[in-house]
């Protein structure tokens, strides 16, 4: 899928190698330090560090069923996520972050349109999970508009594994979001 949000044209197309580093600077500055509070899915009140890593993205390249999307617009990154067949019946959505000076117009959706077309129609999954930090209330309830609905089940965050941020408080833990497709 290909399209307009806004004033914006952008095309998808999945993240190679030669992205990596693209990918991990879009990541952070969406989620992390002083750009990512141009935008609303700032994390930097309660996480320091990283938030993504080449590691990390290169790991998610080569798994099989998973991909990595970007969404460009010009030959510049706007938008990325990541969705991962986990069975038949269910995919996993993550990784997702919109630059900050294009949060707010759409592209957001229509990452999120994308990512739940492929499990959906490529994949033939009836499922789209994802997990988010519990206290992320604004950004839950984008989901929850969305279709998304809070599970009840949650997972603990990875303290003490700087790949994924340094915690600024000692109760994050991560809420599974799910969505029939």
């Amino acid at each position: 899928m290909n399209g307009t949000v806004g004033p914006r044209a952008f095309a998808f197309r999945p993240a190679r190698v030669q992205d990596i580093g693209a990918v991990v600077a879009l990541v952070e500055s969406a989620y992390r330090g002083e750009s990512s509070r141009r935008g609303w899915t700032t994390e930097a009140d309660i996480l320091d560090g990283q938030r993504a890593d080449p590691a990390i993205v290169g790991e998610l390249l080569r798994k099989p069923q998973s991909i990595v999307l970007l969404a460009e617009s010009g030959g510049a990154p706007l938008a990325c996520m990541h969705v991962e067949k986990l069975d038949e019946a269910t995919a996993y959505f993550g990784m997702f972050a919109v630059r900050p000076d294009a949060q707010n117009s759409g592209i957001g959706r229509a990452v999120l349109a994308e990512a739940e077309r492929i499990a959906g129609e490529e994949w033939r999954c009836v499922r789209m999970q994802m997990t988010v930090i519990w206290t992320r209330d604004e950004l839950i309830a984008w989901y929850e508009r969305r279709g998304y609905r809070r599970t009840g089940r949650y997972s603990p965050f990875p303290y003490g594994d700087e790949r994924f941020g340094i915690p600024r408080r000692d109760d994050l833990r991560f809420e599974s979001l799910e969505k029939t497709l």
